[in-house]
């Protein structure tokens, strides 16, 4: 006679085993705009917005969503909007750093900042989510080196080169091409975060900028939160021949959850949506409440194109496939997008995207690869170069007007 005991268990479903992934792998997400969504919803009080509460009413993010979605390290985005220029840009990129670290100092048992690889494997090891930040546009270091320095100094580690515009020495995606790639100040910008340690973030930018960086760089790169140009038709995303470059970088192109960059049909949509923002007087990536209310009034009436994990995962399947195991992860965009794929809904949502990976027969080591392993190891090869060239090459104090003139 068998007992009860004895008798096997019912093999864990897809949904379990990707939960159970996530408590030894957890999720280096590349990209998360809270901080952005703090400013305007609260003027970064978080005794008005606790993130230790449920926050799901107006952001995609809080601390316990964090845990259920197996989030081990987040790129906080520390984006300032390309309306601000100059000292402005500046002071508003600070202003967002100063929101990161209270972050940490407000939630210091859940929240670990960290500037370094090794600082990411301790959090890890500790049971805190390890704080990264990346500063989203080069309009941030307003044409200045120096003020690059700073920035990495406080904590940045990563540069987004372009934001939606054009900065004056590199072309972003969404914006006529002025320099047809890097100037000669740009590529200098890209050698002095080679020197720091800062990852080259080429999300944003245009195919020809992603190119000269690539071309320029030493040091691995990343994309913070893009996918694939052949599955979705999109300037944000990545053509194939700039996939295929990154095994011979090392580099990471870390896969977004935005609707109109991964589903062909919502690119259309989205538009629609964004003049109706316009029409408002509202800008497009407006997520305040009023923002919203004003999209889903929209969608009421225009039923949006609907992206799910199944659409994610085909992009990343296909970036797998042209770029290799080892130089793909996943930028969500949480907290800076309206709409979001079912059940990507907000931070919460990877086990369902790890789940279908699961369902595509991908390997839990390789899933270790894309949710762990390949960004930890991107920022480690990055920290390594910056060792080596500052033995060489001191700190540069080159200006836009030596390398490309003065402004016309």
């Amino acid at each position: 006679m068998t007992s009860e005991l004895d008798s096997p268990k019912p093999a864990a479903g897809p949904l379990d085993r990707a939960r159970a992934l996530l408590r030894t792998a957890p999720v280096v997400d590349g990209h998360n705009d809270l901080p952005w969504a703090m400013r305007e919803q609260a003027g970064y009080d978080l005794g008005t917005l606790d993130l230790a509460a449920d926050q799901s009413d107006r952001l995609h993010t809080d601390l316990a969503r964090l845990a259920e979605g197996g989030v081990g390290a987040q790129f906080w985005s520390v984006y300032v909007p390309t309306r601000l220029a100059g000292d402005h840009a500046v002071s508003a990129t600070l202003e967002q750093i100063d929101f990161v670290h209270a972050l940490v100092e407000r939630y210091p048992d859940r929240l670990r900042l960290a500037r370094t690889a090794d600082d990411m494997e301790a959090a890890r090891a500790e049971g805190r989510i390890a704080s990264l930040m990346g500063a989203e546009g080069g309009h941030s270091i307003d044409c200045s080196l120096a003020t690059l320095r700073a920035l990495y100094e406080l904590g940045v580690r990563y540069l987004t080169l372009t934001h939606n515009d054009n900065v004056p020495w590199a072309d972003s995606a969404t914006d006529k091409p002025v320099a047809g790639g890097l100037t000669r100040f740009g590529e200098e910008v890209v050698r002095e975060m080679n020197r720091l340690g800062m990852l080259v973030d080429l999300s944003h930018v245009s195919a020809d900028t992603m190119r000269d960086a690539l071309r320029i760089t030493g040091a691995p790169v990343v994309f913070s939160h893009s996918s694939a140009r052949s599955v979705c038709d999109h300037p944000r995303n990545i053509p194939d021949d700039v996939l295929g470059l990154l095994p011979a970088n090392g580099g990471v192109a870390m896969a977004t959850f935005v609707p109109k960059f991964i589903l062909p049909a919502a690119i259309e949509w989205t538009a629609r949506a964004d003049e109706n923002m316009r029409a408002h007087g509202l800008h497009p990536l407006d997520t305040t409440p009023a923002g919203m209310a004003c999209q889903r009034a929209f969608e009421a009436e225009h039923p949006r194109p609907i992206a799910t994990p199944a659409t994610v995962a085909d992009h990343l399947d296909h970036m797998r496939e042209v770029a290799g195991i080892d130089h793909i992860g996943i930028g969500g965009d949480f907290d800076g997008t309206a709409f979001l794929p079912d059940g990507l809904g907000s931070v919460a949502g990877y086990p369902n995207l790890i789940a279908e990976l699961l369902r595509r027969h991908w390997s839990e080591a390789d899933l270790a690869k894309l949710t762990w392993h390949n960004a930890v190891r991107v920022l480690r090869d990055a920290e390594s170069v910056a060792a080596a060239l500052r033995t060489s090459r001191r700190p540069s104090i080159a200006t836009i007007a030596q390398l490309d003139g003065p402004a016309a």
